[in-house]
C-alpha cells in the first residue's frame, strides 16, 4: 500500500491506538482531540472543533474549517448509511464535502496528479485504436501492418508524453498539446482541457478523520458519555 494515496484502511491503520479526549461538549460548541494515549507518541493526532455554522479540522495532517449547518456533526453525518450501504467502513463525499471549505478554499484540496494524467493519455490512445483498426473484413495482413504501427504509436508516446508524467502538471500538459503523431494523424489536441488534478492525500485524511471521529463520539454518547 503506497502512501500516496490515502485509502480507508491507511487510515484506520493511522488511528488504530488512538483514543477520544473530550475538551469540550455543550451543544453545538464541542472540541474533542484524539490521538495515542501518552507515553505512546501524538503521531496522526488530530482536534475537531465545532461551534455554530463552523467544523475545524486541525493536527498533524492540516487544518480545515467547513461551513454548511448549525451542528456541523449533522452535516458529516448526512453520507454515512449510503457509504455503509455499499460495504465501506466511513463514510466521506470528497466532491461536496470540499464544496464547504473555508478554509482553504476547495482549490487548495486538489493537486496535479499524474495518475489522472497518465489515464487521459491512455484514453485518447485508446479511442484512436477503435477509430483507426481495420474493418472486420480487412486481410490478416492489414491487421498485422496495424498492429505494427499501433504498437510504434504506442511506444512514441510513451517515450515523448507519458516520460513527463511525473514532471509537474505544465510540463506534463506541454508535452501532450505538443506531441504530433503525423505519420498516424494523431495529437492530443484536447489535452489542455483535461482535468488532472485530484484531492490531496492530506484533504482524504481528514476527511475521513472527520467521519471517524464524529462516529467515536456518537458511540461515546450512545454509552452514556457525558462531556
Amino acid at each position: 500500500m503506497s502512501r500516496h494515496e490515502c485509502t480507508e484502511d491507511l487510515f484506520l491503520k493511522d488511528v488504530s491506538g488512538h483514543a477520544m479526549e473530550v475538551i469540550r461538549d455543550d451543544g453545538v460548541h464541542r472540541h474533542l482531540r484524539f490521538r495515542k494515549p501518552r507515553p505512546a507518541g501524538s503521531e496522526y493526532w488530530f482536534d475537531l472543533i465545532t461551534w455554530p455554522e463552523m467544523l475545524c479540522i486541525d493536527g498533524d495532517m492540516g487544518t480545515y474549517v467547513f461551513r454548511r449547518l448549525d451542528d456541523m456533526f449533522q452535516f458529516f453525518r448526512t453520507d454515512r448509511e449510503y457509504n455503509k450501504d455499499r460495504g465501506r467502513k466511513l463514510g466521506i463525499n470528497l466532491g461536496y464535502w470540499s464544496e464547504k471549505l473555508r478554509a482553504p478554499d476547495s482549490r487548495a484540496a486538489e493537486e496535479y496528479s499524474a495518475d489522472k494524467f497518465r489515464q487521459y493519455v491512455k484514453e485518447a490512445f485508446a479511442q484512436w485504436v477503435e477509430q483507426t483498426q481495420p474493418d472486420d473484413d480487412a486481410s490478416d495482413d492489414e491487421r498485422a501492418a496495424f498492429d505494427t504501427e499501433k504498437v510504434a504509436l504506442w511506444g512514441e508516446i510513451e517515450d515523448d508524453v507519458l516520460c513527463a508524467a511525473d514532471d509537474g502538471e505544465i510540463r506534463a500538459h506541454d508535452s501532450a498539446t505538443g506531441f504530433e503523431g503525423r505519420r498516424w494523424n494523431f495529437s492530443f489536441s484536447d489535452a489542455w482541457e483535461w482535468d488532472c488534478r485530484d484531492y490531496t492525500f492530506h484533504f482524504v485524511w481528514c476527511c475521513y478523520a472527520i467521519a471517524w471521529g464524529i462516529e467515536i463520539y456518537d458511540e461515546h454518547k450512545a454509552k452514556g458519555g457525558t462531556p
